[in-house]
């Protein structure tokens, strides 16, 4: 029956004839050339009338796999086919990673059929039973209405959230890029803090960490900060006067900024926070002000080359007026849709957009959605708060737990001296499991040792925790062993890994620009996951050089010592203004791996 009703219902964008249809049935007769001219002006008035928030008459069908499951209805369902939906809605929450979304009123080949007032009542309380059951909660997204011959009728997105029993919190990594003035880290201290900025950049100074910064209003390091929703979705930050443990506890979803500077000299700065940090997705923030300035089209470029999803936020809309922002998203989207970007823009105006955004955004690495807010009046940020509360996890469980069944490789990216503490390494896990009281090695030292190692504890955001999983970061206390031995660019492997060396490796490049011609013996600086180090050009295999935008497999030396590399890992390397981007295909022996490779064994026996 619903099938049928189906049939004679529409969405509402699409439920008046056309006039030329009406002509037709009509019979009323109209000269050739004034019938083409009225169709084409009734069609370009309908087109400007049509209400954009209005869902189509239909959704792609339903996936067997992902977290998107449609239900025509739930109304009184038997146990045991109640069992049977919480067993599905338990399916669906683990390939989200703890979050799945309810389609009600949809038919699985994604017909928009509805549901009466009655029906949806019944069926979002038999959604609910079920999200206890399993010990999730449901959070309603949106509810849009269908137009009916008979009755009005609704269909619902909801949101169903559960932390997995082996996780604290859901976490996603979010890099902040944009050029520098473009109100990153004031618009971060505005999420994080709860409080709007002054004008004068008031949001921003709990993010510093340098007195320069402070002086000179600009960002020089990596700073991390953190914004939480708990499991009805709600924003929990510092506002409260919360400290960071509370936030981790009272929060069920977390995301994670990476702060990164946006003036060129702190560029090297910028790339390593990109490539060692495995964020997930890239926020671009420009200034409604001054467009696309500076290091914006660079930090654009960056993110592309490194396959990182990205957003835009266009900032500081209360400084301008409204044609001066029309213009700003303008340029934007002339910018992406380029050949070099083939990019898709999607403005967010409201919070039915931005639902739309967040799921076509992880559905798509072409969409780019584009939201305009300030973060002195606040205009437009509750659209960002509900972005980040809907945007799901890129990798599905099983590419996790793949990653998890590998031995313990953890990166270093950062490391301090913490009083009564001792040496503290902060990074990413990149595959395995770490725990409290692991023993790990760590290398390679300049002269290509890998060194024994207890892990003491384990901090994520601030709080303790047990146990480390692939794909998190995390800081680990390694008690008194000597910092002097460790450095950015190392690896914490698991003795069992046997792990490897190289000083030479070759790589599949593009060559993005370069001045003159790209040559054997030329230097740049190669940045490959967490490894940032000068390396020589040894040979160009199959060619004599290289110009801007050609290719080759490129065989690099380490200048100052071995790296521990994975083949297939992407490779970024700069030199002034040359650049190039591409990934390693080959490891390779030379004689100066083996004396490093034998005291490595050696120190390992």
């Amino acid at each position: 029956m619903d099938v049928q009703v189906a049939n004679h219902c529409s969405i509402k964008s699409a439920a008046k004839p056309s006039s030329p249809q009406k002509a037709a049935e009509s019979g009323t007769e109209t000269a050739p050339k004034k019938k083409s001219r009225t169709r084409r002006g009734k069609r370009g008035k309908r087109r400007r009338g049509k209400k954009v928030n209005e869902p189509p008459p239909f959704l792609p069908p339903e996936a067997e796999e992902g977290n998107i499951e449609y239900k025509l209805k739930l109304v009184n369902p038997t146990q045991y086919r109640f069992e049977h939906l919480a067993t599905q809605l338990k399916w669906r929450l683990q390939e989200g990673r703890g979050e799945a979304v309810y389609q009600i009123g949809v038919e699985d080949n994604g017909l928009l059929v509805g549901l009466t007032e009655e029906d949806m009542k019944a069926s979002l309380k038999t959604l609910r039973r079920m999200a206890e059951k399993v010990g999730a909660d449901i959070t309603l997204l949106r509810e849009r209405e269908v137009d009916c011959d008979r009755a009005r009728r609704k269909i619902a997105e909801v949101l169903v959230r559960k932390v997995p029993d082996d996780q604290q919190f859901l976490d996603l990594r979010v890099a902040v890029l944009g050029n520098v003035d473009s109100g990153k880290s004031t618009l971060l201290g505005v999420l994080t803090q709860g409080e709007l900025d002054n004008g004068r950049g008031r949001a921003r100074l709990n993010l510093f960490r340098h007195l320069h910064e402070i002086q000179t209003g600009r960002t020089s390091s990596i700073s991390f900060e953190i914004l939480g929703f708990n499991s009805k979705g709600e924003v929990v930050n510092y506002s409260d006067s919360r400290t960071a443990e509370e936030i981790c506890e009272s929060s069920s979803k977390m995301i994670t900024f990476i702060d990164l500077a946006g003036h060129y000299k702190y560029l090297k700065t910028t790339i390593f926070g990109l490539t060692s940090y495995c964020p997930d997705f890239a926020m671009l923030v420009v200034g409604a002000n001054t467009g696309i300035a500076g290091t914006t089209r660079e930090h654009l470029g960056l993110a592309m080359a490194l396959k990182v999803p990205i957003f835009i936020v266009v900032s500081k809309v209360d400084l301008c007026g409204k044609s001066t922002v029309e213009k700003t998203v303008r340029q934007l989207e002339r910018v992406l849709k380029q050949p070099g970007c083939n990019k898709i823009p999607m403005v967010v105006a409201n919070p039915d957009d931005a639902v739309t955004a967040a799921q076509q955004f992880a559905q798509s690495s072409s969409v780019t959605p584009i939201f305009t807010l300030s973060s002195v009046s606040g205009e437009n940020l509750d659209l960002l708060k509900v972005f980040f509360n809907i945007l799901p996890p890129l990798s599905n469980s099983k590419e996790q737990e793949e990653l998890m069944q590998q031995l313990t490789e953890f990166q270093v990216d950062e490391i301090y001296s913490v009083p009564d503490v001792g040496t503290v390494v902060g990074g990413t896990l990149y595959s395995g499991v770490c725990r409290e009281g692991d023993r790990l090695v760590v290398g390679p030292t300049d002269d290509g040792k890998f060194l024994r190692l207890k892990v003491c504890s384990i901090h994520r955001n601030r709080s303790g925790c047990r146990v480390l999983r692939a794909g998190q970061a995390a800081t680990l206390a390694l008690g008194n062993f000597d910092r002097s031995l460790l450095r950015k660019g190392m690896v914490m492997v698991s003795p069992k890994m046997n792990p490897t060396i190289c000083w030479q490796f070759e790589a599949a490049i593009v060559l993005l620009f370069h001045a003159k011609t790209f040559r054997r013996g030329f230097q740049v600086t190669v940045h490959i996951g967490n490894v940032r180090q000068t390396a020589t050009v040894e040979c160009l295999l199959g060619k004599e050089e290289l110009r801007t935008g050609e290719r080759a497999v490129v065989c690099f030396r380490f200048l100052k010592h071995p790296e521990y590399l994975r083949v297939g890992a992407k490779l970024l390397f700069r030199e002034g203004v040359t650049k190039g981007i591409g990934h390693v295909t080959h490891l390779l022996p030379s004689t100066q791996n083996l004396v490093p490779d034998q005291n490595h064994n050696q120190n390992l026996t």
